[in-house]
Parts: C-alpha cells; sequence; structure tokens
C-alpha cells in the first residue's frame, strides 16, 4: 500500500521561500514518477512540477518556471519542491502524487497525499 505524506507548508511573505517535502512508503522496485499539484479554494487541482524515476527529466508549470525546483532523493524515497519568490497567487494546498507512469503534470496519477497549505501574503 503506497502512501505519501507532505510537510514543510505554511506562511510567508511575499518573496519569501518554503520547501515542501514528500515521503513515500510502499515503494516499488520500478520506482514512481511523481508531481506536486496545488488546488486554491474554488479552483481546479493545477499542475505544478513533475519528476521521472530517475530524476532526469523534469516539467514545470508556466507560472511556477523559474522560481519553483523540483527535486528527489530515491535513498530517502522523498520528493522535494524548494519555492522561491513566492507571491500571493502562490497561496493553496499543494499536493504530492505518485505513479508507475509519467503523467506530468496530468492530474491522473494514482496516489496521492493529503496535502499541505501553503499561504502567500503581500
Amino acid at each position: 500500500h503506497v502512501q505519501l505524506v507532505e510537510s514543510g507548508g505554511g506562511s510567508v511573505q511575499a518573496g519569501g521561500s518554503l520547501r515542501l517535502s514528500c515521503t513515500i512508503s510502499g515503494y516499488t522496485d520500478n520506482g514512481y514518477s511523481m508531481g506536486w499539484f496545488r488546488q486554491a479554494p474554488g479552483q481546479k487541482r493545477e499542475g505544478v512540477a513533475a519528476i521521472d524515476r530517475g530524476g532526469i527529466i523534469t516539467d514545470y508549470a508556466h507560472s511556477v518556471k523559474g522560481r519553483f525546483t523540483i527535486s528527489r532523493d530515491n535513498a530517502k524515497n522523498t520528493l522535494y519542491l524548494q519555492m522561491d519568490s513566492l507571491k500571493p497567487e502562490d497561496t493553496a494546498r499543494y499536493f504530492c502524487a505518485a505513479d508507475t507512469l509519467w503523467f506530468g503534470l496530468n492530474p491522473q496519477y494514482r496516489y496521492w497525499g493529503q496535502g499541505t497549505q501553503v499561504t502567500v501574503s503581500s
């Protein structure tokens, strides 16, 4: 049974930084492609960043490109999202997701965490 647990959310002023983490358990030998998504109240879930099993291929939403960096440490079964130059419009609940297939920023992943809240004030 695969479980994902996010951490690292919080409140920060515009221009600040946060680093989100997502630990995955119930790992398979083949590994998972993983992604970060976010959802603000009343909004659709939006793909933020994605990374393949080996950490080689990445994809970013246009709105975060150049400000957010996705990475992973497979030895620690952990996914990261470094968020810099945060803006009020980045305020949302952030979720990590995993799947044995590559879905990029498409929210078709099989496994999801419960999310962590990020609030950016102006």
